[in-house]
């Protein structure tokens, strides 16, 4: 044997050998709360009880600078994707406004997390809030629109609803795969129904091949619906009312290191929100807070249930988990009379019912959801902190070392796309059915696992006419119509000092950064005409 052919022999033999004792890709269960607040679960500094959470937190990473798109299906649409959500085709909500950025559903120039996993081999299974295709109460079983369903968009098994909310107890638009199907039984209670569908998902997977696992709750989301034993446990917690909550929490926020005191202050309690002192109706305050929470802690009972699942079939130690909220606590005042399962008798958010039951639809308001954003500034669909910042726990045994490690660099939902790609060895394509896809937007986070920076670049939002960038530790950001403002994360993470004024120069340039980039991204001024 020649020389050469002996170094390709023992190339072949090396290659063959780092193959077979190479450790097998891992599982990845993406999970996600809707409408949570930035304080909310325990190890963010809340006393909600969320132990199951906790627990992965103390053995895995703690994001304190991760972002979302604002809102609901935005979010979701650039999660799924890596794009921005006008590149991806839900620049608002799901309705088609006629515009590319703005169609209401999954654009035919993306692909999806489902689709890029399962050309890698994964086995992916959803459960929960689909969200990013046009669905109408009005329109009992919607058929349009249908190519962009889960199960056309790379999933191989879907439970869930393709509605953006509703009762937790008779939840519209459930479906099974591509079919929609009746709520099972009297005592159906949607987290419930999505954890154990999840979980099930688990145990059924063939074990020779990893699989993606997408669950997405709608907890806490208005209605404010939870069982009364449920909400019995937190009868007395919020008595002492938000202002009080918003104290504790961010204490608790500073002794685990989620915040520094000295860059992080208390954002002040806005105008418009009283002080507890002065609050009318303090015992149906309290409640609406505390079916809030008994929903996040039945939402962690059901993760708990899944991680059992991870264990039982011994996948636990090679299973990449993720969770995270798709945008800040929501301070929309439900209305909520109709649908298409009927009327809800005590609908609404009024002071004469007490939320929870089944024939209730209410809101927990802006003065709970400032406070379960402690520390930070506004609320969900806003682009301040409040709106956007989300937490994110990450836990995967067999590749992070670091337990209870918190990562404050800025990350994004973009970013979740190449994360996931380059753990499965997956190709993002350049094409999708024969149409060119949009070059995926973000940046893989393993090297943050490791404790590695990631490389400098801007991160965008726009949501509304509200509007943001985030570049270099410095926020330009502003309402809808209103001229930008200008603050420095590095110091300032609740926004309180606007530098705009001070630095003309530094607000003009990430206004430029910024413009170009909503002129690529497919953003129109909004309103759309």
């Amino acid at each position: 044997m020649t020389l050469r052919k002996t170094l390709v022999a023992i190339s072949l033999i090396a290659s063959l050998l780092t193959i077979a004792t190479a450790a097998p890709r891992p599982n990845i269960v993406l999970v996600m709360a809707d409408d949570m607040g930035f304080s909310d679960i325990g190890c963010y500094g809340g006393e909600i009880r969320t132990p199951v959470l906790d627990s992965l937190a103390a053995k895995g990473l703690r994001f304190t600078g991760f972002y979302n798109a604002a809102r609901c299906c935005p979010t979701r649409a650039s999660l799924l994707t890596g794009l921005y959500p006008h590149q991806a085709g839900v620049g608002h909500m799901v309705d088609d406004h006629g515009k590319a950025g703005y169609r209401g559903r999954l654009s035919k120039h993306s692909v999806t997390l489902a689709e890029v996993l399962r050309s890698s081999g994964y086995q992916t299974f959803m459960s929960g809030k689909w969200h990013v295709t046009p669905y109408h109460y009005s329109n009992p079983e919607p058929t349009l629109h249908r190519e962009s369903w889960p199960l056309q968009r790379g999933f191989d098994r879907f439970f869930g609803t393709l509605a953006g909310g509703g009762s937790f107890y008779t939840p519209v638009s459930l479906m099974r795969d591509n079919e929609f199907i009746e709520v099972p039984g009297n005592d159906f209670y949607y987290t419930d129904a999505i954890s154990d569908e999840a979980a099930t998902y688990i145990r059924t997977a063939v074990p020779e091949r990893p699989f993606f696992l997408y669950v997405a709750y709608t907890a806490p989301h208005w209605p404010l619906h939870a069982r009364e034993s449920d909400i019995a446990s937190y009868k007395d917690t919020y008595q002492s009312g938000w202002d009080q909550m918003r104290e504790n929490r961010y204490r608790k926020m500073s002794e685990l290191g989620m915040i520094d005191p000295k860059t992080t202050l208390l954002s002040q309690r806005p105008e418009n929100i009283p002080a507890w002192k002065d609050a009318e109706h303090q015992e149906w305050e309290s409640r609406r807070m505390a079916v809030h929470a008994a929903m996040l802690t039945v939402m962690d009972e059901g993760i708990g249930r899944i991680v059992d699942a991870l264990r039982e079939t011994k996948a636990l130690d090679n299973t990449l988990i993720v969770f995270l909220s798709d945008n800040g606590a929501c301070a929309e005042v439900a209305k909520g009379t109709r649908t298409r399962h009927g009327k809800f008798a005590r609908g609404g958010t009024r002071p004469d019912v007490m939320p929870g039951p089944p024939d209730t639809y209410a809101g927990f308001g802006r003065e709970w959801a400032h406070a379960s954003n402690t520390p930070l500034r506004r609320y969900k669909s806003s682009c301040y902190e409040g709106g956007i910042a989300t937490p994110l726990v990450v836990h995967w045994p067999r590749g992070i070392e670091a337990g209870g490690g918190l990562r404050h660099c800025s990350s994004h939902i973009i970013d979740l796309m190449p994360t996931f790609a380059e753990l499965a060895g997956a190709k993002y394509p350049a094409e999708r059915e024969g149409q060119a896809v949009k070059p995926a937007e973000g940046v893989s986070l393993l090297p943050v696992f490791d404790s590695k920076p990631l490389p400098a670049r801007p991160l965008f939002f726009e949501h509304e006419g509200n509007r943001a960038v985030i570049q270099d530790g410095w926020k330009l950001v502003a309402l809808h119509k209103q001229p930008w403002e200008l603050y420095h994360l590095a110091e300032d993470r609740t926004e309180t000092k606007n530098l705009a004024a001070e630095q003309p120069e530094r607000t003009r340039a990430m206004s430029a950064t910024y413009e170009a980039w909503a002129e690529r991204a497919q953003v129109l001024p909004w309103p759309l005409r």
